[in-house]
């Protein structure tokens, strides 16, 4: 009977493990006796990490409301699709982030919308820590999620940290006039 206890416990335990890595909401709680796992439903969630598309992104269930219901402003995207200086956003998002729930969506059909070939966009995840497998991150100094890193001649030229001032494509159109 022994062994099976530590059969069952090791499985147990092997299980929640790798449930840890796969979606980083589960894991052993630092004040729990004994060597049981828990996991919260608030943390039963996707995190992607290091280089991530759109296409990803827009497979959410957060994704869709907020991309859908984006109403930019025409007369600043006409503006912004005459950018004619090779321009780099990266972005810093979390897909555990309410903020990057918001903003990434919105982000993303304005970038569409724009349909500017000078204007490229890379979408870096980061895990809880703010981190990636890739240290893709670590290239940037940042705090808050969702950072929006406009470089131009591989300099950065602006920053839009957590929430625009006014909105995305006004201060994507401040950043770069």
């Amino acid at each position: 009977m022994h062994n099976n206890v530590k059969a069952l416990l090791a499985t147990t335990l092997l299980f929640f493990s790798s449930q840890s890595m796969a979606n980083s909401g589960c894991g052993f709680e630092d004040k729990q006796d004994g060597f049981l796992a828990t996991c919260s439903e608030e943390k039963q969630e996707v995190i992607l990490t290091g280089a991530v598309t759109h296409q990803e992104l827009n497979a959410f269930d957060w994704f869709n409301d907020e991309y859908t219901n984006y109403q930019a402003d025409a007369e600043i995207i006409a503006k912004l699709q005459q950018v004619d200086k090779p321009t780099q956003v990266t972005v810093i998002i979390g897909t555990w982030c309410p903020d990057c729930h918001r903003e990434t969506p919105r982000f993303i059909r304005l970038i569409e919308e724009i349909n500017n070939p000078n204007i490229q966009v890379t979408y870096i995840g980061v895990d809880r820590e703010k981190q990636d497998p890739q240290g893709l991150a670590a290239n940037y100094e940042f705090s808050r999620i969702p950072t929006f890193i406009v470089e131009q001649n591989d300099q950065e030229v602006g920053r839009i940290i957590e929430r625009p001032e006014v909105s995305l494509e006004a201060d994507l159109f401040n950043i770069l006039k």
